[in-house]
């Protein structure tokens, strides 16, 4: 189980971004981490991966342990040879390199053992690579990039990924395909998810358990289908009212935010 326990970070020893932030993430689970722009969703992420050091950023307090080991201690490559691989927003694919190129860097913190069965984990999930294994990353559309860079973390046999808005510029019918894939990874790979999202309508539909984030803090967090009826993440997240009604992003961009938030 990855937990992360009362954690404060901080930009250039002068910034604090996380404050206090609690979360737990049960092993074979899904669980999505929700939020506003600037909510410091991505830095949890980096806090955890160890990769806040290379922003000039440091965890300031608190633990975030994976199994009771301690993992703010650990430089991001130590982190990685944890388990724990980071899929950043913007996907980060090296263009030069070719697909199948791209993959074999994925595996390069294994030491033993073939890389065939690997790659024929992430072309059983991504066919789509496989047609396009020769071609150059840099040519490749932006949901292929996504998928080469999930495909690229699957190398590494981690124990747990950390998804950084796998939905960022793609059409829908592209983010639809990823996130039933992620669900298919969850499932049958046994691999633990923690997803960044701010499309919240879906996150919520694959993962078990979803915390809120607002100004670097937890502000709820519960079950994904009851946190779905919440009035509160219904209103100002899903864009819908207490009576059923799609609101407006103008609606939803100047709500009054709600009161059991501010505790």
């Amino acid at each position: 189980m990855l937990k992360v326990t009362d954690v404060e970070a901080m930009y250039g020893r002068a910034i604090l971004v996380l404050r206090g932030v609690t979360l737990e993430v049960p092993e074979r689970s899904i669980v999505a981490l929700l939020g506003a722009n600037g909510a410091g969703k991505s830095t949890t992420l980096k806090a955890i991966s160890g990769l806040i050091r290379s922003e000039n950023g440091e965890v300031t307090h608190g633990r975030i342990e994976l199994d009771g080991q301690r993992l703010d201690r650990l430089d991001a490559a130590e982190v990685v040879r944890c388990g724990v691989m980071h899929v950043m927003e913007g996907r980060h694919v090296f263009q030069h390199l070719t697909v199948h190129e791209n993959l074999i860097a994925g595996a390069h913190t294994l030491r033993n053992g073939s890389l065939t069965q690997k790659f024929d984990l992430v072309y059983h999930y991504f066919p789509r690579l496989a047609e396009r294994r020769t071609t150059r990353a840099g040519y490749l559309s932006g949901g292929e990039q996504q998928m080469l860079a999930i495909g690229r973390a699957l190398m590494a046999e981690p124990r747990i990924l950390l998804l950084d808005e796998p939905s960022l510029g793609l059409s829908p019918m592209l983010v639809r395909e990823i996130f039933e894939i992620i669900q298919r990874i969850n499932r049958e790979n046994g691999t633990t998810i923690l997803l960044v999202e701010q499309n919240a309508r879906l996150a919520l539909t694959i993962a078990a358990y979803a915390y809120v984030m607002e100004n670097g803090r937890i502000v709820l967090s519960g079950p994904a289908d009851q946190l779905s009826k919440d009035e509160g993440v219904r209103e100002f997240y899903l864009g819908v009212t207490a009576s059923g009604e799609r609101k407006s992003y103008r609606d939803v961009k100047h709500y009054r935010r709600h009161r059991s938030w501010l505790a």
